[in-house]
């Protein structure tokens, strides 16, 4: 589907998405048309979704980060598409991914602080349907986090 010109245009363009085309098709060795229709291709293919800000909310005051592995009641059919449903409603949480295994779902909780982060859990996180059990994890450091694929 790739070849290595596509290859090497994302490799540049996802190190720099704010390049102009002329810039990003001189970096890539293609004339300006060419790394257009082939950016557009890509775009269209779904391999390019978007380009998106990426904002630090530590610089906006949220201070702590806690992951909230979430073991879901399953005697319900409907289990999930509502606890989905009700948890996306929720600011705070910032992702949501699903598991196959002891733990179904994980939540990510940004807040101002703990005292924050503690009417977050008792006035909208217990209130979500279906928990069984829930366990939280507080975030201590970010080692290491990769949006730039291996290209």
């Amino acid at each position: 589907m790739l070849d290595d010109t596509d290859r090497l245009l994302l490799r540049h363009y996802q190190h720099d998405p704010e390049l102009g085309n002329a810039e990003l098709a001189a970096r890539a060795g293609l004339a300006p048309a060419t790394c257009a229709r082939r950016l557009e291709r890509m775009r269209g293919s779904g391999i390019l979704r978007g380009v998106r800000a990426v904002i630090d909310w530590r610089a906006l005051g949220y201070e702590v980060e806690v992951s909230l592995r979430v073991t879901l009641e399953k005697s319900e059919p409907r289990a999930f598409d509502e606890f989905l449903a009700s948890a996306r409603l929720i600011p705070e949480v910032i992702e949501i991914q699903t598991f196959l295994g002891r733990v179904d779902l994980r939540l990510a909780v940004v807040a101002r602080d703990m005292a924050h982060y503690q009417q977050i859990y008792r006035s909208a996180i217990l209130g979500l349907p279906h928990i069984a059990d829930i366990e939280a994890l507080m975030h201590v450091a970010q080692i290491k986090t990769q949006e730039v694929l291996p290209l």
